[in-house]
């Protein structure tokens, strides 16, 4: 789970100071064909198939500006740690729009985890806070001057179909890093759909209030959490599916497939617009190699879910702690909470921790995803 500093005061004036520097390569405008992106886009811009695009720096997309990214197109992120990464200020919009046929891929020239530092996208939706009105900002992880979340859970921040996202995961800190995907109170008319995101050293996907909803994702060999919602996120995630393969022994010391949080870490209860969301369809396994994960399902310190159809097991020497833990020190799940769910390979379905009193049923009948809505990544299952 991340760690961001919450603001609610205006800091326009020091916002920009760490990312905008004269080295930095202005770009936008039409079809542009250079192939070197970095710095801050102003205008609509298009990246076409074909062309080897190389991410080389930090990538801000303007309050006003749209990148559109073709069906088919690749973009390769110098292999610079926590300086490369993709970042869609408020305002802004991305439209990587691909299809089953012409995925639309983000890699790393490198090819191994914590290469780069992943899609960030920041809406002007609510998260949670102390705003009494509900409108609270934060700031981003990356750069705390730039900042997420409004009063409209409408907005729209663009399209991610067909997308493949690998490699990512860089280090911020010790106590933080990037994700694969970063969801920064993004509102409910942005389209998340038919996601891969693979072989990242932090999270793989993470919503940070918001209520954008999302379908197909996908995620192999996360680090760290598979699925993690935080800071008051409200939408609806259909049809999830995480695997960790034998071969991948990577691990943070509480790994989860489902983690959720009602606030930020915990570490303000009384926040208004605490996370409640619903998950339909999830599968999460988790193979040998003596990996022991924290929980499949985590659900605490305020938050409501609603998990329907969920399949979690572990195979092999692979273990977990809890397979469904609604407990935490810095406070449990509602009691709101409903989840329905069958244990798989070798995890104890009778472990679960419920203080709080919530509505757990663990019956043999949960079918969880269907992988064959992935066929489309060539994984084999």
């Amino acid at each position: 789970m991340k760690k961001l500093i919450l603001s609610v005061i205006a800091i326009a004036s020091i916002a920009f100071t760490s990312c905008e520097t004269d080295d930095i390569v202005i770009v936008g405008g039409g079809t542009d064909e250079s192939l070197n992106l970095a710095g801050n886009v102003l205008e609509n811009r298009t990246l076409t198939a074909g062309n080897a695009y190389v991410l080389n720096g930090p990538m801000f997309i303007k309050s006003g500006a749209t990148l559109t990214i073709e069906p088919g197109t690749t973009i390769t992120a110098q292999a610079g740690g926590t300086d490369v990464y993709l970042l869609v200020e408020r305002g802004g919009r991305i439209v990587a729009d691909g299809t089953a046929n012409a995925p639309i891929r983000f890699t790393s020239s490198s090819r191994t985890p914590a290469a780069w530092g992943g899609v960030i996208i920041n809406g002007n939706a609510f998260i949670s806070g102390q705003n009494p009105q509900g409108q609270n900002e934060a700031g981003t992880e990356v750069n705390t001057g730039i900042l997420f979340g409004g009063d409209n859970d409408t907005e729209d921040s663009g399209i991610l179909d067909y997308v493949i996202i690998e490699y990512t995961g860089a280090r911020i800190d010790g106590d933080a890093e990037h994700n694969g995907l970063t969801l920064n109170g993004v509102g409910s008319g942005t389209t998340l759909s038919n996601i891969w995101i693979a072989n990242g050293d932090d999270d793989a996907i993470e919503f940070f209030g918001g209520s954008v909803n999302a379908s197909n994702i996908f995620v192999l060999n996360a680090k760290d959490d598979m699925f993690d919602v935080t800071q008051g996120y409200r939408g609806t995630l259909t049809n999830l599916y995480g695997v960790r393969e034998a071969g991948y022994v990577a691990v943070t010391s509480d790994p989860r497939g489902i983690e959720a949080d009602g606030n930020l870490d915990g570490n303000s209860p009384s926040d208004n617009t605490q996370s409640v969301f619903t998950v339909n369809n999830v599968t999460i396994a988790t193979y040998g190699n003596s990996v022991d994960f924290s929980d499949l399902i985590k659900v605490r310190r305020g938050a409501t879910a609603t998990i329907n159809n969920a399949l979690a097991g572990t195979f092999g020497t692979a273990t977990a702690s809890d397979f469904i833990d609604l407990e935490d020190s810095r406070g449990n799940s509602t009691a709101a909470t409903v989840i329905n769910a069958t244990a798989n390979g070798t995890a104890d379905g009778t472990d679960i921790k419920n203080s709080p009193g919530a509505t757990v049923t663990v019956t043999g009948t949960n079918t969880g995803t269907d992988a064959s809505l992935f066929a489309w990544t060539g994984y084999m299952f």
